[in-house]
């Protein structure tokens, strides 16, 4: 899939948001990819799972174990990379800040992990979820995500593999332009601050 390919993908699943946006990161922006829209159909999951898997070298998928997620967000790519690459996927949650694995999710000790998210801005949630691999006995050895936000600034300590790039501008809340300013603030995301 080409980056064109991908932008009509969400285009069509009305999953590019224009507006005031308050992301994750607690960074401002005009512009907010609603993954789950996008991920709602599974022919459409199941064909950015595949080209994200393609995306990932040949090497890397040979290593692979099994497949990990955080909650919310990367719970539906993170399973149909999972199908894609025949490993199973489990996912993280953090009800109370902290990412571990519940549900009877485990890994066996010295696991070869693949993080999957749906987007990546600034990349601490991905680290904090490496970390939850790291204290249950697992090797993140990559991470592929949908879309990285990150301007290439993302460091995650592993290597990392987006779909694609989209590098709408972010602020801070001391650097929002009047004109986004001028604009009700809505928070699409699922995590709650």
């Amino acid at each position: 899939m080409t980056e064109e390919d991908v932008l009509s993908e969400f285009r069509a699943s009305g999953a590019l948001l224009e507006g005031h946006f308050k992301l994750s990161s607690g960074r401002h922006s005009a512009h907010y990819l609603q993954c789950a829209r996008v991920l709602m159909n599974p022919e459409r999951a199941g064909r950015l799972a595949r080209a994200i898997c393609a995306n990932i070298p040949r090497e890397i998928r040979a290593e692979i174990d099994t497949v990990v997620s955080p909650a919310m967000g990367g719970i539906i790519i993170g399973h149909e990379v999972g199908r894609c690459l025949e490993k199973d996927a489990m996912f993280l949650e953090r009800p109370e800040g902290e990412f571990y694995f519940r549900r009877g999710f485990s890994l066996e000790p010295g696991a070869k992990v693949l993080m999957v998210e749906d987007v990546v801005t600034t990349g601490l949630s991905s680290r904090e979820a490496i970390e939850a691999v790291a204290r249950e006995g697992g090797e993140v050895v990559a991470e592929c995500a949908l879309v990285d936000r990150s301007a290439g600034e993302a460091n995650l300590g592993v290597p990392f593999y987006p779909l694609i790039a989209i590098n709408f501008p972010t602020y801070a809340d001391d650097e929002v332009p009047a004109e986004l300013a001028a604009i009700p603030v809505s928070k699409p995301g699922s995590r709650k601050e």
